[in-house]
């Protein structure tokens, strides 16, 4: 079957407009941050429309739960977070729609990709209000409290078998379950951050690996060995990490100051304390006094930190699981290591990833929905789609949330992690909270805002959002 498949990457002056009318309220814009050349690696292009993918390979119907019993023909709409059309991201699941719709040659699936960034969060969102376009979505499971809260999101336990049940994780069903004791997404992965270490810099350099138990002094002096110029006058940088609303792969470098760093603690702003401020202050002096980041360190795009890492221009940056995929296809040499401690405290950050359905009075597609959602988080769709060229981890991209589900090396390097990783708290205030925030921790990494003033300031608000749910 012919798909339809885009990619929502940036957003032209006339859409930006109608998105901004109909999305949540965003924080004041933070100042510029100083300016420096980007990564090799260029951002995506101005467009709504990708070039088309590659074709998946024809497959034959298998049955199992890739088949719907739902009688539905015709057309659902899925929203992959991260999809780029031939991209680590999208390979998987354009492999495994190619084995749903063959097992239902009455359904067709168009993939819509959106990118992991604010920007991304509020076309989703606009999607998702307008009750079109959309019908099963690929999301952080911190994003799912506010659509839960407005009616958009369908819950799943008249959905949920017994076999689910006996598979899924207790704790991540627990984590979706949001609103009357119901369950709202299917889960289908755990996403911590870890280290990203390029060992071709690492070798270039003369530095030798630290030890996995490192601590923040290990991690900052590795970072200043591995920033350097190259004898053709190149900068190379220890490292970076993406900052921006939609997104806290950086949070977890000065969250593990103290346990007591979480931004809801008893019902109130937790960041407006002297460990927060502390541990803001550390983690800004990788910049401010340490020099190990690049200029435009708080200001990068993911793509330009994501692709000074596979350039070599960074030894060492911090990001989720699904980056490891794509540097196992690009035959990077890397590795994964946990973030350092800070006075004994160990600490990853991140979220459960979900696909959750869209709400509908059509319940035949409903149901037609929720057999794809169980099917792309099931034991079933990793036999279909196991590691390979085009899927380098097959098609999960972190730890499943279910028990029958293999890890596959590099992913493996996480599960460790897993024991004391921190999961973004699952309330509608989160993407308010995460807008508010945002501009004064630019601010304080590009050394334009102390830390415990900054927190203190947005301290009244952030209680009231807390507040309001």
């Amino acid at each position: 079957m012919n798909k339809r498949v885009s990619i929502l990457i940036r957003m032209a002056g006339a859409m930006s407009v109608l998105l901004s009318a109909c999305a949540a309220p965003v924080a004041p814009t933070a100042p510029a941050a100083p300016q420096a050349p980007a990564a090799t690696e260029a951002s995506a292009p101005a467009a709504t429309q990708a070039p088309a993918a590659p074709q998946a390979p024809a497959a034959t119907p298998k049955g199992g739960l890739r088949k719907s019993n739902s009688g539905y023909k015709g057309t659902l709409n899925l929203w992959v977070l991260g999809y780029t059309p031939g991209n680590q991201f999208a390979n998987p699941f354009d492999l495994a729609i190619a084995q749903f719709e063959a097992d239902n040659p009455d359904i067709n699936v168009e993939i819509t990709g959106y990118p992991p960034n604010d920007e991304g969060f509020t076309k989703l969102t606009t999607a998702l209000q307008s009750g079109q376009g959309i019908d099963v979505l690929r999301l952080p499971s911190d994003r799912l409290p506010a659509f839960v809260k407005d009616d958009l999101i369908a819950p799943i336990d008249d959905y949920l078998t017994d076999a689910d049940k006996a598979d899924i994780l207790p704790n991540t069903l627990d984590a979706v379950r949001l609103k009357d004791g119901k369950a709202y997404a299917w889960p289908l992965w755990v996403v911590p951050m870890g280290i990203y270490l390029n060992l071709d810099v690492f070798q270039e350099a003369g530095v030798p690996l630290p030890p996995k138990d490192w601590t923040w002094d290990q991690f900052v002096e590795t970072a200043k060995k591995l920033t350097f110029q190259r004898a053709n006058g190149e900068q190379v940088y220890g490292f970076s990490g993406f900052i921006d609303p939609g997104v806290i792969n950086t949070w977890g470098l000065w969250m593990n100051e103290d346990p007591s760093v979480r931004p809801i603690v008893d019902g109130k702003f937790g960041f407006d304390s002297d460990k927060a401020a502390a541990g803001l202050k550390r983690f800004a002096e990788l910049a401010l006094v340490h020099k190990v980041t690049p200029p435009d360190f708080g200001s990068q795009k993911d793509a330009d930190v994501k692709g000074g890492f596979k350039n070599k221009q960074y030894g060492m940056i911090v990001d989720a699981t699904g980056f490891s995929p794509q540097l196992k296809a690009d035959k990077i040499n890397f590795a994964i290591y946990p973030l350092p401690s800070v006075n004994g405290n160990r600490l990853t950050v991140g979220a459960i990833g979900v696909i959750a359905v869209a709400a509908t009075s059509d319940k035949v597609k409903e149901q037609a929905a929720m057999d794809l959602a169980r099917y792309l988080t099931s034991a079933e769709v990793q036999e279909d789609v196991p590691p390979s060229e085009t899927a380098a981890t097959g098609f999960y991209l972190a730890p499943a949330a279910r028990r029958s589900v293999k890890v596959a090396p590099p992913l493996d390097q996480f599960v460790p992690m897993l024991d004391y990783m921190w999961i973004t708290p699952l309330t509608p205030a989160w993407p308010k909270l995460t807008r508010l925030f945002h501009p004064e921790y630019q601010n304080i990494v590009f050394g334009k805002a102390d830390p415990r003033e900054a927190m203190a300031k947005i301290a009244p608000e952030a209680n009231a959002l807390i507040a309001e749910q």
